[in-house]
Parts: structure tokens; sequence; C-alpha cells
């Protein structure tokens, strides 16, 4: 199967379950290998965020991700139904807190992506297919995952007293998703709402965007969907979690009265499962290339890959963590600016600001790292040759942290490089430059 995409960019406006804040969503095309990535326009410096289980935060009636000052509340929806569609790489817009809730199902997001119209991209698209069993409980629920060639979902919903016991076995394609999936929409019990209301949660919710269960009976403003409707929507919501691992799945998974929180805790396990598997071929691939230290597979880098891979070291060593590579020409990293950093005893006394200099060196140690990531580092230095259109917008000081975003613009023979880059601090931007620097020998030779 080959990575998919949308062919234009289409938009959805509406408002937020929890929050009740109004939003317009925006679906745009992305290369491939992109992913999904959520983009906060209406926070300063648009911060980007991939949605990854690492990056939960908080799972009542809803799957929330947070990185840095961002937050998405309520992803579960619409990322059911890009995993359901079988759209890898996106780009998800938004100028609010939380995606429209709609009718409360994810059938809206559905047409808004066969509006969108997806197309097959070039390269193929990478599942993660488990190996072996995986079991998780909690409470009165619990979810196994067996190996299997296809996602295939065995859900049993229901409520404490077993009124509504709902079970369902379904192989997920797009178009069973689409058909048997999609429509079915979010519900609660009614004695459930006051404490709902009392955590701040649906403030935006109404009998338009949800089902809600008193009794024996369905408060609903149109009748059922499917007789089996909870059920399905619980099917829905694992589609939508189990892709917080950051790729397609293939499993059989067996749900017993799923609920986001036992939802994250099988995405975790698998993610592990996952990290495991790219640890192993990750030594296996660096054997077989020998001298290659930062390789295409690896995400992110921890301070011993990073001191593995530049020559720099106290007091000038200026990334602390690569937080993620995205493509072969685009990264995030991290400095942590603390008062002990040995510059601020002179610049200055009293007033403590980080010097530009040292802003400009970051960005040129992040863009070393990109360069190196595309050859050998072994025995391979990336020197700093020239800077362009440098701007200082605002003061660095003790306790910020540096987000340094960098992008190669020009490659020329895994030699010399120019990379865009920018410092922000908090979704501000501080600082900014243009940077060509070279790959050479230790010895000086290039």
């Amino acid at each position: 199967m080959k990575q998919r995409t949308l062919a234009r960019e289409v938009s959805i406006s509406g408002s937020a379950l929890h929050t009740g804040e109004s939003v317009t969503l925006t679906l745009k095309p992305a290369p491939a290998d992109h992913g999904v990535v959520f983009k906060r326009v209406d926070l300063n410096g648009a911060p980007e965020l991939k949605p990854r289980i690492d990056q939960v935060t908080d799972l009542v009636r809803a799957t929330t991700i947070q990185s840095g000052h961002a937050k998405i509340h309520t992803v579960e929806h619409l990322l059911s139904a890009l995993h359901g569609c079988g759209v890898d790489n996106v780009l998800v817009e938004m100028n609010a807190s939380e995606p429209p809730i709609m009718d409360g199902s994810a059938r809206p997001y559905v047409n808004l992506i066969l509006q969108g119209e997806p197309v097959e991209q070039e390269k193929d698209r990478e599942y993660f297919q488990l190996e072996a069993p995986i079991s998780v409980t909690r409470g009165n629920s619990s979810i196994i995952a067996l190996p299997s060639d296809e996602l295939k979902i065995s859900c049993t919903s229901s409520d404490d007293r077993g009124i509504h016991t709902q079970h369902l076995s379904l192989t997920i394609d797009p178009e069973i998703y689409m058909t048997q999936i999609a429509a079915a929409r979010t519900f609660t019990i009614y004695e459930d709402i006051e404490e709902l209301i009392k955590l701040g949660k649906i403030r935006g919710g109404s009998l338009d965007c949800a089902i809600v269960i008193k009794g024996d009976k369905i408060l609903s403003k149109e009748p059922l969907r499917f007789k089996d409707e909870f059920v399905r929507h619980k099917i829905l919501d694992i589609i939508g979690d189990v892709l917080l691992l950051g790729q397609p799945l293939k499993a059989h998974i067996v749900a017993t009265r799923p609920g986001h929180a036992i939802n994250a805790e099988l995405t975790k396990a698998l993610h592990e499962k996952l990290l495991e598997r790219k640890k192993s071929g990750s030594k296996k691939k660096e054997k077989a290339a020998g001298e290659k230290r930062v390789m295409p597979h690896e995400t992110s880098l921890e301070i011993k890959r990073i001191i593995e891979t530049l020559p720099h070291r106290y007091p000038f060593l200026m990334i602390d963590r690569v937080i993620e590579f995205i493509g072969e020409d685009e990264m995030v990293a991290i400095k942590n600016v603390t008062i002990n950093e040995p510059y601020f005893q002179g610049h200055f006394p009293g007033e403590p600001v980080m010097p530009g200099v040292l802003q400009i060196e970051a960005m040129a140690q992040a863009a070393g790292i990109l360069m190196l990531r595309k050859t050998s580092s072994e025995g391979k230095t990336a020197f700093f040759m020239s800077a362009d259109k440098v701007k200082f917008r605002k003061a660095v000081r003790p306790g910020d942290q540096l987000v340094i975003n960098a992008k190669l613009t020009k490659n020329r023979g895994n030699r010399i490089g120019v990379a865009e880059c920018t410092c922000t601090v908090g979704g501000t931007v501080v600082s900014s430059g243009e940077l060509m620097f070279s790959v050479m020998d230790s010895a000086g030779e290039a």
C-alpha cells in the first residue's frame, strides 16, 4: 500500500465539545513521511504538534495532547477518521484548542477527507505489525492485542448496570470504516453529566452532538443510526487512540468496556514494542552501515546521542535534545538556558542575557546535526562558515527553553549546506538566520 495525502485543502467550522469554543479546522496536503501534524495558528509562532502517545496529558472523556505550551483537546474523532480512511500525511491547522465536535461522530471528518480527495504518494506505507500478544487491564476494562495481518477490532461495550451491553467484531478498512463506524456518535450516561460540568467539560455539549443514556431510555435528537451505535463508537475511539502510536497498526484488538484511558495504556504498550523493534533494527543497521551514526529512522536524539554526533563539549555544547526530525531536511531541538551557564557571570552581572552569538551557535549545531545525518558522522565535523539575514528580536534569559527549528534549504554533495533556522521561547521567535556550513574530516581536510 502507498502512503496517501489529500489533493487539496479543505476546511470545516463548528463548536468544540468540551471547551465550547468556535473553531475552524483546515486539512492541508502534506509530503510523504510527514505524518499527521496539528498546527495551532491562533498561538504565537503557530506551534506544531505531532500526535504521539508520549504527549497525552488528559484522558477524561477525551484524548488531549500537549507539547510545550500548545494543547489540542479531543483529537480522537479526527485521528480516527484519518486512520480509518487511510490518510497518512496531512497538516491540520486549527484556530482554537479543540476540533469541532460537529454531530459527535467522525462522519463529518470523513466527508471532509473525501472532499479533499485522498491521493496516493510515491512512498510505501509503513505499518506496525504486532508479533506477540499484549494485554492491559484497568478496573473492569481490558484490552488484548493479538498478532494479525490486518486491523481487526472485537469490542464489547456495557454500562455499569449491563442494560446496554453490545458486541461487534469488524475488520477495519476504509470502506468498512466509512459505512459501519464513522457515523456512530459519542454518548454519555445521564448521571455523569453533572460531574463532567464540574470538571469544566462539555461546555459545548448538547443533544445535537451526543446521545444521553438515562436508565433504559435513549435521549437523542434523532433515532439511533445503528441498533448497536454505542459499541461502534467505542471502536471509532480505539481506531483514533491507537494512531497515537505514530503509524497505522496491524493487530486484532479484543476490547471489553474500553475507554480513552485504557486505549492509551494499550497504545503505550504498543509504542514500547515499536521502540524495541526500532532499537533492535538500529543496531543491525549500524553494524551494516559501519561508521554511520545518526540513522535516518531515528526520530529524536537524547544528549548521549548528540555527544556521539557533535564534537562540542562543555561549555560550548548548545543542544540538549533533538525533539524530532521532520523528514530528511528539518528538525526541532531544545537548549535549556539556566543561570549556571558560565557566560552569565559576565553577560551581564545583574541582568543575565544569553549572547546572540551563542544563539547562532545553537542554530549552527542543530543544522550541523541535520547535515551529518545525511552522511557518516564518524570522523566528520560540521564547520560553521557564514551567517546571513540574522535577526535578534527578544532577550533570552535564565529559565527560558530555547526551541531551535532548523531546515536544510541547500545541500551540495553532502559537503556544503545552507539552513534556515529560528529560535523561539514560549512560541515567540527570539532570533533567526540563514547559516552556511561545511562537513569536513576532523583532521580539517574537506
